[in-house]
This record gives structure tokens, C-alpha cells and sequence, in this order.
């Protein structure tokens, strides 16, 4: 668990918890597992309430029971031995109560709002109000409205309002603007909460106290000693059941602006003045404004997409794209995309941060692979060292989370002979780990009013302004190659040449 008595963290105060979309596919996967693994911590408010609103009739029992299902399925995940703790659940379930309504009709928001002043004399929520939105983002912006208009996000004596938001928090610089508007019309910036699962991790979470805690690290993290940086978010599935929403968004708008780049963020922003939300978020914006924006003439030498055909992952033949359910017979929709990034400040002036991520890759990863540079080789010139080993500090994210450095030592004998080792931490055998979403941190966080993982508007924009250009050029110059990969493979031949052509290459996904 992220939290734990052992961390020091105690239960969230006081509270009501609305999941919009309660009975979808997100709240069942991930937010009902997280809240039982907060339950399980026992982390939860003492005075808790769990709303869950959706258009589906349904009762509390039949609701709980198809949760239940979901849940026994990830706890069964984690072991053949786990089980679900049945008096958690049942405590859990205690606090959770279904009501049906719909997202575009007022009415069900002053039903919501009955709902609510019943859990502040009953749970003792007082009035302090979350609410989730698990639902479509066409949805986002029309249902913020309808609670500003029913009252329920107004902050008055004392109480908190907060609205969590999920991705994709808009699919272009402008959509992410206009959103952007349509909230803060509503909520202060203070009251958004908008939730990237990759900030979940721990292995992100550690990159700054990594960073900004170990004196050893610090000096060397710039462009004197570091010669590129590597980030690459692999993964094994295709787009499953999602061929309708892949083949209007792509990989670039599904993880770039949001997952990747708050990895590029947590990897090159500068130290802040404390760790307080605010502080670090104004970091990472200012590292993400950074970033150097692509000229339309430069796309096709910095940026390659692509998208797998026909292989085989772990030794099973899997279709090709245009094979998938929704997805149509001659799609130009990439499911791979490469960048490369310049970050345009003093630390890293000069050193290429290369980005990769796609689907029906290799193996699944998620790695920041940093290589520092070498070393002068008169030093080596009478040992017939030819190329000695480069230095790398990997960042493990998924699926095995943890650290390891790559370096060269003397091989025991005679003669002066150089070979490569390797330090290897995994957070799971150091700390022992329990089975977790990603999620647990994040709600936690947004109960207690921590911000410092959550995007703030500035940054979200940023991000978009970056690869805007690269979507325009997209949009008006067609891919002439796809399929061009295979699936079960590195990725496309074009990506090997983004790094080859200045002396590099990528680490292999493996």
C-alpha cells in the first residue's frame, strides 16, 4: 500500500465521496479496489459516505454485488491464496448507497444534493463533498456546471468541495483550453483534482525524493555529466475493446501530453523551495514550457508514429490494428509514437530526451532509462578497452518497480580487464509491497487536499502546445507505410533512426 500506519499517514478527515459513472468499467477496476485497499489500510474518513450516481437502475445490493465480482477478481490477481477481507467489505458496503440519475438533468442533481445533507447528519461527512467523474470526458464540463448551478460547489463555513477529473483531459490545445474555462467558470483551480494513474506509482512518487534527498544524485543530474535521456511507456495489449475511442484519439493525444510528459517533468523540473503542491507544480510547469516546440518542417525528422500489424506476443499469434473490433480496414491511426524532446533551459541544454510508447510491443515497461557520459578514453588507451561500458541509471515504473545502475568494474585476475555489473533494488523485496491500483495515493491525497500530484491547468496546457504542431502536420500528411511494425516487436524501423543518426540507440524493450 502507498500508505500505510508504518508511513505515518492517519485516516482523512471527514467526508461524502459521489462517483459519477458508478457503475462503469473505471469505478468497478480501479476506484472501488483502491477505496477496499484504503479500507484495508484503514486510512478511510471515520465518517464516511459513498454516493454512487448513474444512469443504470440499480439498488445497493445489486450494485455492491457486481463490485464485489470486480474486486475478487483483482484481489485473485495478486495470489491464488487472497482472498477479499469480508468484514472490510462489509464495512465499506455499509457506506455505499445507489442512486440513479441522469448527467443532463438538473432534477437528479437536487436529488443528489438531498442525498448529501442525509450523510452530513448521518456519516458526519460535514459537508465536506468529493466528487469523481468515471465518466466520458464529453461529460466533464456540462456536469461541473450542473453542480455549480445546483450549489453543491460552493465552499461555505468551512466546507471543502472537490471535483476529481480523468483523462483524456482534452484531445487538442484548444478542447483543453476551452474545458479548462468551462470549469474554472465554475471551481477554483484549488477545487480541480485532475487524476494521471502514473502519478500513482511509487517509483514516480520517488524520482524527486531520489533526486532531491540523496546528495549523491543532484550534482550529477544535468547536461555536464548526463549525455541523453531515454523514456519509454511499452505495453504488450492492443486496444483491446477500445478500438472506437483508439481510433479517434491514437497514441500520441492517449499518453503523451499526459502520462509521458509528467515523466519528463518529475525527470528534469528543478528542485523547489519545499514540497508543498504548489511548489512542485509550479516546477514542473516551468520544465514542461520548456520544452521546445516543434517546428511543422521538423515533424517528420523528431517525431515517428506507427502501428503494429499482424505477430505474436508472448509466443501467441495476435491480429494487426485494422483486424481489431471498431477499427476500420485501412485506419492511418498510430498506435506507436517516438519524439525526440530539447528542453530549453540551463540543466539541460543540449541533451536529447527521447520518448517512445505504443501497443503490442515487445514486453510491457515503463522505464526512464538515464545515460550519463563517458569517460575520456586516453584513460583506458594501454588496457584494450574499446568501448567501455556506459554508465545507466534505470527507473523502474512498471511492471517491476524499483532502481538500478549499470556501470563497469575491474574483472578479479591478473590483468587490467573491464566488465559490466549491475546494482538492482526492487521496492518489493526492500519495503514488501501489497497489491495496488496506483489509485489509493491519489484518492487519498485529494481527501486531505494534497494537490502535489494532480495537474494544474498551466501544465496541461503546455503539454498540448507541445505536440499540437505534430498533430497538424499529421492531419494534412498521411502515413504511407502502416502498418510498420509487427506486433511482439521493438517498434518501427524509423524510431532505431531518430537515435541512430546521432550515434545512439534505444534500450531494448526486453
Amino acid at each position: 500500500m502507498p500508505h500505510d500506519k508504518a508511513s505515518g499517514a492517519k485516516p482523512a478527515g471527514p467526508c461524502a465521496m459521489v462517483v459519477f459513472g458508478s457503475a462503469g468499467d473505471l469505478t468497478k477496476r480501479l476506484v472501488v479496489p483502491a477505496l477496499y485497499n484504503l479500507a484495508c489500510a484503514e486510512l478511510l474518513p471515520h465518517e464516511f459516505a459513498i454516493i454512487g450516481f448513474d444512469q443504470a437502475e440499480n439498488d445497493d445490493r445489486t450494485w455492491h454485488q457486481s463490485l464485489l465480482e470486480m474486486l475478487e477478481v483483482f484481489v485473485k490477481s495478486n495470489g491464488e491464496e487472497s482472498r477479499v477481507n469480508q468484514d472490510v467489505w462489509n464495512s465499506l458496503t455499509k457506506r455505499m448507497t445507489y442512486l440513479q440519475g441522469d448527467l443532463n438533468n438538473p432534477e437528479s442533481y437536487q436529488k443528489l444534493k438531498a442525498k448529501l445533507s442525509e450523510t452530513d447528519g448521518t456519516k458526519g461527512s460535514c459537508g465536506n463533498y468529493l466528487f469523481y467523474l468515471a465518466v466520458a470526458d464529453r461529460f466533464f464540463g456540462s456536469t461541473v456546471e450542473h453542480l455549480g448551478q445546483s450549489g453543491l460547489t460552493a465552499e461555505k463555513d468551512g466546507a471543502w468541495r472537490r471535483v476529481v477529473v480523468e483523462k483524456p483531459f482534452g484531445h487538442d490545445l484548444d478542447s483543453a483550453r476551452a474545458l479548462n474555462m468551462r470549469l474554472l467558470a465554475v471551481l477554483d483551480e484549488k477545487q480541480i483534482y485532475r487524476i494521471d494513474h502514473f502519478l500513482g506509482k511509487e517509483t514516480v512518487q520517488n524520482i524527486m525524493m531520489f533526486r532531491f534527498a540523496n546528495g549523491l544524485f543532484e550534482p550529477l543530474w544535468n547536461r555536464d555529466r548526463i549525455d541523453h535521456v531515454q523514456i519509454t511507456v511499452a505495453e504488450t495489449v492492443g486496444v483491446e475493446r477500445r478500438g472506437g475511442f483508439y481510433e479517434r484519439t491514437g497514441a500520441l493525444r492517449d499518453m503523451v501530453p499526459n502520462h509521458v510528459f509528467q515523466l519528463v517533468a518529475m525527470t528534469a523540473m528543478e528542485a523547489p523551495n519545499s514540497f508543498r503542491a504548489d511548489a512542485v507544480r509550479s516546477e514542473k510547469a516551468k520544465v514542461i514550457g520548456a520544452i521546445k516546440i516543434c517546428e511543422a518542417q521538423d515533424v517528420p525528422c523528431e517525431v515517428v508514429r506507427g502501428q503494429y500489424g499482424p505477430g505474436a506476443v508472448d509466443g501467441k499469434p495476435v491480429a494487426g490494428y485494422r483486424q481489431e473490433a471498431d477499427v476500420s480496414p485501412t485506419s492511418e491511426v498510430e498506435t506507436y509514437v517516438a519524439m525526440k524532446l530539447a528542453i530549453e533551459n540551463w540543466r539541460w541544454a543540449g541533451v536529447p530526451f527521447y520518448l517512445r510508447t505504443g501497443k503490442r510491443l515487445a514486453k510491457r515497461k515503463t522505464q526512464i532509462a538515464i545515460r550519463f557520459k563517458e569517460i575520456p578514453a586516453a584513460l583506458l588507451r594501454d588496457m584494450h578497452v574499446d568501448n567501455p561500458a556506459p554508465n545507466w541509471l534505470l527507473l523502474r515504473i512498471q511492471p517491476e518497480e524499483g532502481i538500478a545502475f549499470e556501470f563497469g568494474a575491474k574483472i578479479p585476475g591478473p590483468s587490467m580487464k573491464l566488465g559490466d555489473v549491475r546494482m538492482d533494488f526492487k521496492y518489493e523485496d526492500y519495503f514488501g509491497t501489497a497489491p495496488a491500483t496506483g489509485y489509493e495515493t491519489l484518492i487519498y491525497d485529494v481527501m486531505i487536499g494534497d494537490a502535489t500530484l494532480f495537474q494544474r491547468a498551466d501544465n496541461i496546457e503546455s503539454g498540448w502546445q507541445v505536440v499540437q504542431p505534430v498533430l497538424d502536420h499529421w492531419a494534412s500528411h498521411k502515413p504511407e507505410n502502416f502498418p510498420n511494425y509487427e506486433a511482439g516487436s521493438q517498434g518501427p524501423a524509423e524510431a532505431d533512426e531518430l537515435l541512430k543518426r546521432e550515434g545512439r540507440e534505444w534500450r531494448p524493450i526486453s
